[in-house]
């Protein structure tokens, strides 16, 4: 299968623009998995077992670009028996992918977009969040809440615990906490003064041209208090998304949607958790503080030490390795395996070795 453009370098500029052009020709994506350009050296036995992996863990999205050149492009049905993840699709892309509710994937998406107001000067980072809502707006003390400035919430140090009461001094402590995370949005719109949609739209997709990408309401058995609203997406969208992190803000016309200066701070290990920057998960940490408590050693072993990723509930997740022209996308219903992001990167390596 042939992608629009050619290879140019492993300079992470080329390969994220090539990226993006990778994915924007529109061309129906086979259930199957599509054959790798040839120029791309890879294993067909390393490849076939890796499809073999992500079909039977529940997924119905699968893209692997290297260099800005498809590796692995496969899609499924959703499984049938998980009714849950039912209430997450929400028809097909125009590709035929499923356009998939990806959970907590959009955290990275909003990390983004505070970081595009802030360069538009609509957002300090380091004032308190009462700036933009107003006091009142958690359970703390007026002292307490005065002190939670923007870049806590999206370090998750903002000191409360997910009913809004105080737990700590904000900066100080991470805490994996989605309703609080959601004041982002929140001070996205108030600062913009304007819908999330057309912020989102405006500023970010429409730019990479992402027409699969947009915020819907979730129903209310499954949103979260203070987090009703999910991102919903295709696979060659949020690879779209990850060549401009590849490219390291800019898209693929050479336009630059985040600052350099604003990018790298997303991607800073923070003071509470190395293992986390602003929204994003890094690897290569010494340990990880994740929703489930501490652990040594770094978030996904198997993966080079340079890979950030966004991650959501039923394993929607996005990896981008700058080190290798990585991009990697997975959709689909929880994996049954509970080693998912493990072995599946012992796979990718195996392949792309």
């Amino acid at each position: 299968m042939r992608w629009n453009g050619r290879w140019r370098g492993r300079a992470a500029l080329a390969a994220g623009a090539m990226l993006c052009a990778a994915v924007s020709n529109g061309a129906p994506a086979p259930a199957s998995g599509a054959e790798p350009e040839a120029s791309v050296p890879v294993s067909p036995e390393a490849r076939a077992r890796l499809l073999d992996y992500v079909r039977g863990q529940n997924s119905t999205g699968f893209l692997v670009i290297r260099d800005g050149r498809v590796l692995v492009e496969a899609n499924w049905p959703a499984p049938a028996a998980d009714r849950a993840f039912a209430a997450f699709v929400h028809g097909r892309a125009r590709d035929g992918a499923l356009l998939v509710d990806v959970a907590s994937a959009q955290k990275s998406f909003v990390s983004v977009l505070v970081t595009m107001a802030a360069d538009k000067r609509l957002v300090d980072l380091d004032a308190p969040v009462s700036r933009y809502i107003g006091q009142g707006w958690s359970r703390a003390s007026p002292a307490e809440e005065a002190r939670i400035r923007v870049v806590d919430v999206l370090t998750m140090s903002s000191g409360l615990d997910k009913s809004f009461g105080y737990a700590a001094p904000a900066g100080t402590v991470f805490s994996y906490n989605t309703p609080v995370y959601a004041v982002a949005k929140r001070i996205l719109v108030a600062s913009a003064k304007r819908p999330l949609d057309a912020i989102t739209r405006d500023w970010l997709t429409a730019p990479l041209g992402m027409r699969d990408t947009a915020w819907r309401k979730r129903p209310a058995a499954f949103a979260e208090v203070g987090n009703d609203s999910g991102l919903v997406t295709s696979p060659r969208d949020m690879a779209r998304f990850g060549g401009m992190i590849l490219n390291r803000g800019v898209a693929e016309n050479g336009k630059r949607i985040v600052s350099e200066k604003g990018f790298a701070a997303m991607f800073a290990r923070s003071a509470v958790n190395p293992a986390y920057g602003r929204l994003w998960w890094l690897n290569g940490s010494a340990y990880v503080i994740g929703p489930r408590g501490r652990r040594d050693g770094p978030l996904v072993p198997a993966a080079p030490a340079d890979m950030v990723a966004a991650l959501g509930a039923f394993d929607n997740q996005l990896y981008v390795v700058p080190s290798r022209g990585l991009v990697v996308v997975r959709t689909g219903a929880a994996a049954p395996d509970k080693n998912f992001d493990q072995q599946l990167w012992q796979h990718l390596m195996d392949m792309v070795r």
